[in-house]
């Protein structure tokens, strides 16, 4: 809807150029900061919301499979994109350079687990795959932010020595595993809490704390607030429910954060639509920006394959996990933040342009065909076997 709006007042424009519906639509929109409004604001409730309903014991039995997806293909992926990038804009006359085509691999290679989660719920498949593709989701965000961070450090210095191994590996540390272990802390803390209180307005308040004060403590730690209240929300979601939840509670705490999950989806995806107002692309971009998508569906299907390659010995797979995994691997406001979020340099509005071509491809396209193409792939593959 947002979307369609922005291109019909785009239309209205042209059609129209003495109408100022766009342009006060436009300084609207422009008073939202996209990037604090999704990185500091939305996300923390969001992934508090979807970690609440991930079943603990199926993703300990697949941990392995989303840990590799999640860490060393977001790793993999980040290196096909920045690569391929860099090749086809040298192609096509832009000299665009190597470290900041990777930085748009960091930022484009994880799957945005709003979206992911939001399209799963539409979409049946088999359970394995859907622990998969949730988990790798709500946990490849940080290695992704990790990348993107020291990328970003390493471009802006023109390639120095200013980032190397040592550091990024350091980084990767103290935002993943501390992020993870500040997340078990706060959790335990609130499960704590609400085992010893009886009272559902009470203990929703706690979650509404937890899901804030995780995220906003992990930042201010320069840790990784998203893997920080994923944690946080697993072990609430999966302990609360033994001895700490009654019936009541439960029915109120679960179905406070389901309509917070809605609100929230439907802000989110509605201001990207919105966004198009504001990012003026310029002609030049579209060649690239296209290529991007291609670009971005390839990789993805490198990594994903290989992940499944090197585990099909140890864990069963559906036969048509990969190409589920590929197509259900949605992109969305995170991938835009990133983008946002990048310094002034003549660079940003090319990598902000792809990066919202791929965004839209992902959310409109894979995202409102995968339910027929697991239906199709998924159903024939059982066939077969």
């Amino acid at each position: 809807m947002g979307l369609a709006s922005s291109s019909l007042l785009v239309l209205l424009e042209l059609a129209l150029p003495n109408a100022a519906l766009y342009e006060q639509l436009s300084r609207l929109v422009q008073q939202v900061d996209f990037q604090t409004t999704v990185m500091n604001g939305m996300l923390a409730f969001l992934l508090f919301a979807g970690s609440l309903h991930v079943d603990f014991e199926a993703l300990r039995s697949r941990l392995a499979v989303v840990g590799l997806m999640a860490t060393a293909g977001t790793v993999m992926s980040t290196g096909l994109v920045g690569s391929l990038m860099w090749g086809l804009a040298h192609m096509i006359g832009l000299d665009l350079p190597f470290a900041w085509a990777l930085v748009f691999g960091a930022l484009i290679s994880p799957t945005d687990p709003v979206a992911v989660l939001a399209t799963l719920k539409a979409v049946k498949v088999p359970a394995e795959l859907e622990t998969d593709m949730a988990g790798e989701s709500l946990f490849n965000d940080g290695v992704g932010v990790v990348l993107f961070t020291a990328l970003v450090v390493f471009a802006a210095a023109s390639g120095g020595d200013s980032v190397g191994p040592t550091e990024v590996g350091e980084l990767f540390l103290l935002e993943a595993i501390g992020g993870g272990l500040l997340g078990l802390v706060c959790g335990y803390a609130a499960y704590r809490a609400m085992r010893a209180i009886d009272d559902y307005p009470v203990e929703v308040l706690i979650s509404i704390a937890l899901a804030m004060g995780c995220y906003s403590l992990a930042t201010a730690l320069h840790m990784s607030g998203p893997i920080a209240v994923v944690v946080a929300g697993i072990l609430v979601g999966n302990r609360g429910p033994q001895d700490a939840l009654s019936d009541l509670t439960q029915s109120y705490l679960f179905g406070f954060w389901t309509l917070v999950d809605q609100i929230l989806n439907s802000i989110l995806f509605l201001l990207i639509g919105l966004e198009v107002l504001v990012l003026r692309f310029d002609a030049s971009y579209l060649p690239l920006s296209l290529l991007a998508i291609p670009v971005a569906v390839t990789a993805r299907l490198v990594s994903t394959a290989s992940a499944v390659a090197a585990l099909k010995r140890w864990y069963s797979f559906h036969r048509g996990t990969v190409a589920v995994l590929v197509w259900g691997g949605l992109r969305g406001g995170i991938s835009i933040a990133l983008a946002l979020s990048l310094p002034e340099t003549e660079w940003k509005p090319i990598l902000l342009s792809a990066t919202y071509f791929v965004v839209v491809f992902t959310i409109l396209v894979q995202g409102l065909t995968l339910r027929r193409v697991a239906k199709r792939v998924l159903i024939q593959q059982e066939a077969v076997a």
